[in-house]
């Protein structure tokens, strides 16, 4: 079925309507816990493992807002949710719903690239 023609020029309008929904979540968060969301997602968009595709991205924001939505509810402290180390937190909570993310396709065409150049050289 064809995209709609707005749709290949701006992008799938769902995926968008998906991102405003749960930004919308994000910002009725008290300001610690929106302030530590918004430090995970930068953290995870320039270096964590995050989903390439944006279904999987998507549960993982849904996912994100959901456990910070709840411990805002139940007055858990920030640093019981990330822990002493808020890297190690991110990098965990990204890994269980990666697909690999950009760091795994660029091992796995390193590892393809010298696999090829051996076989060319006569190596096995």
């Amino acid at each position: 079925m064809a995209k709609n023609p707005i749709e290949l020029v701006t992008g799938s309008l769902k995926d968008k309507k998906q991102w405003r929904v749960y930004r919308a979540r994000i910002k009725q968060l008290p300001a610690s816990y929106r302030a530590t969301v918004g430090a995970i997602e930068k953290y995870l968009w320039n270096f964590g493992e995050t989903p390439t595709e944006w279904p999987r991205a998507a549960a993982m924001l849904d996912g994100l807002a959901d456990l910070f939505e709840r411990a805002a509810t139940d007055g858990t402290p920030i640093r019981d949710i990330v822990g002493d180390d808020p890297a190690d937190f991110a990098e965990t909570f990204a890994r269980s719903y990666s697909d690999g993310g950009w760091i795994a396709k660029a091992r796995a065409r390193l590892v393809q690239a010298v696999d090829d150049a051996a076989r060319e050289d006569g190596d096995s």
